[in-house]
């Protein structure tokens, strides 16, 4: 049986903070009085309390523009000996990001959606949050993982994007527009991520991590 967090540190209190109304309502089955709770909030400017001991981030901060100064701001939360956590996806330079961002600024789409279209500095490179852990008086460690997703299905690749990258572009068209520009990308994925003899899609996804702790 897993123990729950509120099992396995009994004294511990933890607050989750997403400005999703969807996530806030999906974590609240894990909410224990006094103990975990879950707020709406701004992850660029809502701040604790007080000192904590661990601050995790997953998959938040390629969202957040500039976001070296918000590790900053986190590492100054940590108590002595406390630690900050994070990870980010590291594939804006991969074919998903990349033909999407080229498709975003073509001729037929650009006046829309050039400005939404990814960035491939949207995330700092290993090195990069490594440094910007240890100015901040942090010992850090870094590291980057490529998973190798086996997808199955037609168009798998355009269906695991379709609720991430890609949201924010079709969110800028109405539903026929949406439609063409869906095919269009659809068509340059399947070039990109063939499908193999065996009808599965191999799909490469980088990940960036480190967790880094204040000395005591």
């Amino acid at each position: 049986m897993t123990a729950t967090l509120a099992e396995r540190w009994p004294t511990a209190r933890v607050t989750g903070v997403d400005s999703s109304p969807e996530m806030l309502a999906a974590a609240a089955i894990s909410a224990v009085p006094g103990r975990v709770e879950f707020t709406a909030g701004d992850v660029r400017d809502w701040a604790p309390d007080g000192p904590v001991d661990v601050a995790v981030s997953n998959a938040v901060l390629h969202w957040v523009p500039g976001h070296a100064s918000l590790l900053t701001r986190w590492a100054g939360w940590l108590a002595p000996g406390g630690w900050v956590a994070m990870q980010v996806p590291g594939n804006f330079r991969a074919p998903t990001h990349a033909l999407l961002a080229d498709l975003c600024r073509s001729p037929r789409w650009a006046s829309r959606l050039a400005d939404v279209a990814p960035r491939p500095d949207a995330v700092l490179e290993p090195a990069e949050y490594f440094d910007v852990l240890a100015a901040a008086g942090l010992s850090p460690d870094v590291w980057e993982t490529t998973y190798v997703h086996v997808l199955t299905g037609s168009d798998p690749v355009l269906g695991w994007v379709r609720s991430t990258v890609l949201r924010p572009v079709l969110g800028l068209l109405a539903d026929d527009e949406a439609a063409e520009f869906t095919a269009e990308y659809a068509a340059a994925l399947r070039a990109a991520y063939p499908a193999r003899p065996n009808g599965t899609t191999l799909l490469p996804f980088r990940r960036v991590f480190a967790v880094a702790t204040r000395p005591s």
